[in-house]
This record gives structure tokens, sequence and C-alpha cells, in this order.
């Protein structure tokens, strides 16, 4: 006998615990098909992969497909991708295109889903309407750079659905980020587990050895509604410290920890540290004294930063501050499918979705961010792996990526019931899975975070 929403109640998920069938049973994957996915806000593509009027891009999410299409002069629209026809898919990928064209009986339709050509029409003898011939219109909202679409005629707003990651994340300026690469690969493991992967940091101690020297890696996670924020404990004046896990070591030159943070990602990571931002922080060795406070060290890596932008053509926000930048934390979970990981100059990008109906098979992309004067970026290229190992991944993705490798079939053996995750540092998990049972039980029933993520916001 099938299961059914009231076998995957909210009640079973714990602070500290998360039933196995969450990622593995079929059924499960089943209602998250027929209840999450066409009704749920979800990242389509972003507005530089189609930046001018005809361009378009082609969203895939289980059986479902849309077109993302820049209809017109600052209008952009999503229908559904089925010909009214016959269903026939009309696109595929991204491309550019005067009018949708089916190439199986010829019908034709205008980039504002209007049904403008039908073959031999007069066969229906004036009893086709445009609400039966026109393409099926979906929600479309964007924020950061990034177009959302939501199938659901009676979705939450956008912005509501959002709050309140605009206030914490909105003064980065997200949408002057461009693509500094793009990669997608399929993963032998359920789309949530791949999320959860890049949704906690308790992993680093063991996982990401080499960032102790300079991570305090102890994190704390809370859920705002239906997203999540992952911090490190130790943000604050001082961001950069050697991990209490390692032995005790003297450092008393504050620009070795920059230094080695800059180092390390822009090699391992490729993404968040900019290329420009590891030039400007060499400035650390021969401007700033080997004695100099952190606060000190630190303004002067920001200083550095402003004028490397500044030489490239690049305007920071001008409405950051500290501040702000502090309680942004360091990785967003927005509900359900994606997080990033953010520096006021890069940002590094994830969405997982289900490989069609798979429940132990993902499409995992990962993107890389950063801003560029304008006209500087460069050109797009998507690349696509059916295996992680046949893609050129930094080290930090292998060390991610090996453990992900073996997590589906863990979760199948008999001795295993569920996660049990730490209440604490890995609470946005278990804050994901309530939320996703819940919405599923009910898509309409729309929670407000605003009262408790408000009153800890940045002015």
């Amino acid at each position: 006998m099938a299961s059914s929403l009231k076998d995957f109640s909210p009640d079973k998920i714990r602070d500290d615990f998360i039933p196995n069938d969450s990622y593995i049973d079929p059924d499960f994957a089943r209602l998250e098909e027929e209840r999450l996915w066409p009704k749920v806000w979800q990242l389509a593509c972003r507005l530089e992969e189609i930046p001018n009027v005809g361009d378009y891009c082609t969203y895939d999410i289980v059986d479902d497909s849309i077109i993302v299409v820049h209809a017109e002069k600052d209008v952009i629209k999503a229908f559904h991708n089925a010909c009214s026809h016959r269903g026939l898919p009309l696109t595929q990928g991204c491309g550019r295109a005067e009018r949708f064209h089916c190439r199986f009986h010829g019908w034709k339709y205008s980039l504002k889903g209007e049904c403008i050509e039908i073959v031999d029409s007069k066969d229906w003898n004036g009893c086709l309407k445009s609400k039966d011939v026109d393409l099926r219109e979906v929600n479309v909202a964007t924020w950061g750079g990034a177009v959302f679409i939501n199938m659901d005629p009676e979705c939450q707003p956008f912005e509501e659905f959002l709050r309140p990651v605009d206030d914490f994340m909105g003064k980065f300026e997200f949408d002057k980020l461009r693509y500094r690469w793009y990669k997608t690969v399929i993963m032998p493991v359920n789309w949530k587990r791949v999320l959860e992967a890049f949704n906690e940091f308790y992993h680093v101690q063991q996982a990401h050895a080499q960032l102790l020297a300079f991570t305090d890696d102890y994190s704390t996670s809370r859920g705002f509604g239906r997203h999540g924020n992952v911090r490190f404990a130790a943000e604050g004046t001082v961001p950069f410290k050697r991990s209490p896990r390692l032995p005790p070591k003297e450092v008393p030159d504050y620009r070795d920890y920059i230094l080695d943070f800059v180092e390390q990602y822009n090699r391992d990571l490729q993404a968040i540290v900019t290329p420009r931002m590891h030039r400007a922080t060499q400035r650390l060795r021969t401007e700033v004294e080997a004695t100099a406070e952190p606060a000190e060290v630190l303004a002067k890596w920001m200083q550095f930063l402003g004028e490397a932008a500044a030489e490239d053509g690049v305007e920071f926000p001008s409405e950051l501050t500290p501040e702000y930048i502090e309680a942004s934390g360091f990785d967003w979970h927005v509900f359900p499918n994606t997080i990033f990981l953010h520096s006021v100059d890069g940002v590094l990008w994830y969405r997982a979705r289900p490989n069609g109906q798979d429940p132990n098979s993902c499409i995992f992309d990962v993107w890389a961010l950063e801003r560029y004067a304008p006209g500087k970026e460069p050109p797009l290229k998507r690349e696509f792996y059916a295996n992680w190992r046949e893609g050129e991944w930094p080290l930090i993705y292998k060390q991610d990526f090996v453990n992900l490798d073996q997590l589906q079939r863990g979760m199948k053996s008999r001795g295993f019931p569920g996660q049990l995750v730490s209440p604490l540092q890995e609470r946005t998990i278990s804050n994901f899975h309530r939320a996703l049972r819940r919405f599923m039980q009910d898509p309409h029933d729309h929670p407000d975070p605003a009262q408790e993520a408000m009153s800890s916001a940045p002015e």
C-alpha cells in the first residue's frame, strides 16, 4: 500500500532526528512531485542568461518543463513548455527565438505566449478560444538577479515567501553579479541530501580540516520560517581565528589568517573569493605592519578590496556596513532547494533538483558569481557532467562529493532509521524538513517569519 501524507507528518521531525523515509521512500518523492514542485517558488535561471528580448531558458523539474523568456523590454514571462495541440515541448535548453514553433504540426506562439498560427485552423470551425490555444502562463518573480517561477495560480506572493532573506541580503546587490563559471552534475543521492551537505558547517572539522588553521569552525544555525541561515559562531569583530580543535599555536601576525583564507579559497573553492580579492589581499604583506591589531588589518583589507574594485571599474554596494555584513551570516538556505554562500565580491550558489522521479539521484547546479565591470564578464559556459569524477573540481568540492557518493547507500541500511542531526549546528536541516512536510500538507498555509526575523534584522 502506498504511503500517504499522514504517514509523513511534520511531528515525526525532531530538532535532533530526521527519519530516512524523507530520502529513500518513492512515495515521499511522489508526494513531492504532486505537492511541492507544482506549488512552490523555485529558482529557474538568472537574468544574465536571458539578457535580450527573445532569449529563453528551459527549466525542467521532474515531469514539468517551464519556458522562461525575455518576452519584451523589461518583461520576463514563463509558460508551461507544452504545445497546446498535442503537448510536444517547444524548447530544450537555452537559446533565442522570435517565436516558439512546434516542430510536430507547425503551431506557432509569440514570445508572450499567444498562439499566432494554427495550421488549417478552419478545421475547428471557429470553436478554438485563446484560453484553449495560448500557452499556459506561470507566475514569475525576480530577486538578486535570479528568476523564480511558481506554477500555482493561487501561490503566496513572492515577497512574502522570501521574507526575511531580503532584509538580511538585499543590500549586497546580487543582481549586479555575473557568472564566473557554471557547472551541472548528476549526483547519486537524493536532492535533499546534496542540499544539506552545504547547509551546515558541522562537517568542516572532518571533511575540510585544512580550513581549521584560520577558521574557528564551531557554528550556529537558525530557521527563519521555511528558510535558514548558518554562521560561524566566531563571526564578529575578529572573523578569522585558529580553530580550538587544533593544538594551540601562537600566531601573532593576524595578516596570516586572512592571507591563508584568501589563498585557500581562491585555490580550493574558486568561488566567494574572487581573483580581484586575491590580488588585493597581497597588499597586506607589504602595506600593513606584522604587529597591527586585527581591527586595523581588517580595515586595511576592506580598503584594499574597495580600491581594487574601483580600479576594475566595479562599484561595491554603497549601503553595506560592517554591521550589516556581520548580521548576514555566511550561508543561506532559500526554501526549498537553493543555498548560497556570499562575500562582498562573490557568491557561491547551489541548486538541487530531483533527477526525474528517482529518489536516489539528483541534478546539482553549482554557480560561482562575481562582480564585473559592465561588459567585462566572461562568456557564459555551461558545463555538464554525468558523474562528478568526469569534471575538474577544486579540492573542497571533491572532499564533499566523495562523501555524497556513499550517503544514499548508508541511509538504506536496516540499521539506520534516520539522521541524528545536531540541534544547534544542524538546526537548519531539521527546520527544512519540518517546513517541507508542512508545505506538502497545505501549500497555502503561509507562515510569517517576520516577527522572529525582523527583530534581529539589520537596519
